[in-house]
């Protein structure tokens, strides 16, 4: 079952702010009679969480917003336990629960690494990275991708026995991806990204279900950029220290 915070949130502050907006301009009129059973109580509380509320409210909807990657498919740039910093204003300020975009203050670039709404189900939240922008011509082939006719610059750097790790650089933004199987090719294709749309990837190629599956991502459904990993903790392990405060590549 998913829990749609934004909207409890939206609720508990909108709820908390007309009681303290009452108390104002008609409850405090009427103080010297005294209020009716509990209502006091009510008050009370509404005036001590409605700041609270209305803080975590506009720093969750339009500055930063915290997540937790639930899968490897972003391996080896993010792993699973990771949670992260999704930067709001990135791509544009939207109204909370609604969505609606009210402030343009940006586009993603190819290279981001972005948190997204499934267009299937808007309340689960994906992150990938961007590959292809609105236009463009995306060739994935062999683990290598072309883009717009180009091949993406791709340098090993590990093999294993169940992995190699390379180097892949878009737009002069090198980042590490994973081949867990290099002799199979999994969904494989030419893809053209629609207007208003982005093509988006893991890092783990082998292991994710991205646009090649589930489509290029609408713009209205893009949530921000992650920019930083304040904590991993994956289970009942200790934290991994040494991931706090990493900036996402």
């Amino acid at each position: 079952m998913n829990i749609n915070l934004a909207l409890i949130l939206t609720l508990l502050t909108a709820f908390t702010g007309a009681i303290v907006a009452l108390d104002k301009f008609y409850f405090s009129k009427r103080r010297d009679n005294g209020l009716p059973n509990g209502l006091d109580i009510v008050v009370e509380y509404s005036r001590s969480f409605f700041p609270v509320l209305l803080f975590v409210l506009v720093i969750r909807s339009f500055v930063f917003e915290p997540f937790r990657i639930p899968s490897g498919s972003m391996m080896p740039t993010l792993l699973q336990g990771d949670f992260i910093f999704v930067k709001k204003y990135s791509y544009g300020l939207r109204l909370p629960v609604i969505e609606k975009k009210c402030l343009e203050t940006g586009q993603p670039k190819r290279g981001d690494v972005v948190v997204f709404r499934l267009p299937s189900d808007p309340n689960v939240n994906y992150i990938k990275r961007v590959i292809g922008l609105p236009g463009d011509e995306i060739v994935y082939a062999n683990h290598r991708l072309t883009v717009n006719g180009v091949p993406v610059p791709l340098q090993a750097e590990e093999a294993g026995p169940a992995s190699r790790i390379l180097s892949e650089t878009l737009d002069d933004r090198e980042h590490e991806i994973m081949i867990t199987d290099p002799h199979r090719n999994i969904m494989e294709g030419v893809y053209k990204v629609e207007d208003g749309h982005f093509f988006m990837m893991g890092d783990n190629r082998d292991n994710s279900r991205d646009s090649r599956y589930i489509g290029a991502i609408p713009e209205t459904h893009l949530v921000g950029e992650a920019v930083r990993i304040w904590m991993h903790m994956d289970g009942i392990e200790w934290p991994d220290w040494g991931r706090i405060g990493t900036k996402i590549q």
